[in-house]
């Protein structure tokens, strides 16, 4: 068992509609659970604006990564994504409480709540590191935007319709010219987000791999592949048409005709904790509802 933790950071995503009550009740309910264990809160200034939790100081996220020792994450798998981004360079462990819908790396319930996160602050856990991709758009041979991404970095066809045309090169060496709705480079994390849906492979979290996945190709032979995480990928616009590039679906840049975006596993890794027992398979079985056949016979979700 590890030893527990002293600094403990909470975020929430700050909501306007239904859900802000059980937001504010969850959140308040965290608090107590981390000062009954004698350990500090740091409430994220707009988690603790948002959630009405006036008597509590406010802290930057400068100062929740200089400080924390943990970070609890309320929320959902999107909430997770923006707060793992900004805290993996401090190397802040996250802890995800569910508050979203699907929840595979949040994946706490709020009803286990009491219990599991207890332990877990008490140094109960499995630890779980998780690649990133860091991204770059060049045009004209300079860099105009940057971005990280823990799912995904995705090129796509923007508002006018139509496909868009790209080339591919791994290395430097071109893997293919297409045109398609677009293309995705996941991470393992990023295997059961968009590329997914776009009938990409699910990775092991283990791997040292990406998956790129194309979406609608022009050609139905383009089929997704898999490549080592060692590499650069580059994708160049080739046409006049409209596109765009999404960082974790999060943060957005348009792209225009020999724009290339460049992407790399990042020097800096996410880790997820989860509590004692979690089994990637086992939320893979619950979250894309797999049915288990047991020796009886009978089909078992």
């Amino acid at each position: 068992m590890a030893q527990p933790f002293r600094q403990v950071a909470i975020f929430g995503k700050p909501r306007a509609d239904a859900g802000r009550l059980a937001l504010q009740s969850t959140l308040r309910e965290i608090a107590r659970i981390v000062e009954a264990g004698g350990q500090s809160v740091l409430f994220e200034a707009a988690t603790r604006d948002a959630g009405g939790l006036d008597p509590y100081p406010g802290y930057t996220l400068a100062q929740i990564g200089a400080t924390a020792d943990v970070a609890v994450v309320l929320g959902g798998d999107g909430t997770m994504l923006g707060i793992a981004r900004e805290l993996a360079p401090f190397n802040v462990p996250l802890i995800g409480i569910n508050l979203g819908r699907l929840g595979f790396i949040t994946d706490v319930a709020v009803a286990q709540m009491p219990e599991v996160l207890a332990a877990m602050l008490e140094g109960k856990y499995e630890t779980d590191r998780r690649a990133l991709l860091e991204a770059e758009v060049r045009r004209a041979g300079e860099v105009v935007f940057r971005a990280r991404a823990v799912n995904d970095v995705v090129v796509s066809r923007g508002v006018t319709g139509g496909m868009v045309e790209f080339t591919v090169r791994v290395d430097g060496v071109t893997m293919y010219n297409q045109r398609a709705d677009g293309v995705i480079l996941a991470t393992p994390t990023g295997s059961t987000a968009y590329a997914l849906s776009a009938s990409g492979p699910i990775l092991h979290p283990s791997l040292a791999g990406f998956v790129l996945v194309p979406v609608a190709p022009q050609t139905l032979s383009n089929r997704p592949i898999a490549l080592p995480d060692s590499v650069a990928v580059e994708i160049e616009i080739t046409d006049v048409r409209d596109a765009g590039a999404h960082f974790d679906m999060q943060a957005f840049t348009s792209l225009a005709p020999g724009d290339i975006v460049c992407a790399r596993r990042g020097r800096d890794v996410v880790t997820l904790l989860h509590p004692i027992g979690y089994n990637y398979f086992a939320t893979l079985r619950s979250k894309l509802h797999w049915n288990v056949m047991p020796a009886d016979g009978h089909t078992r979700s």
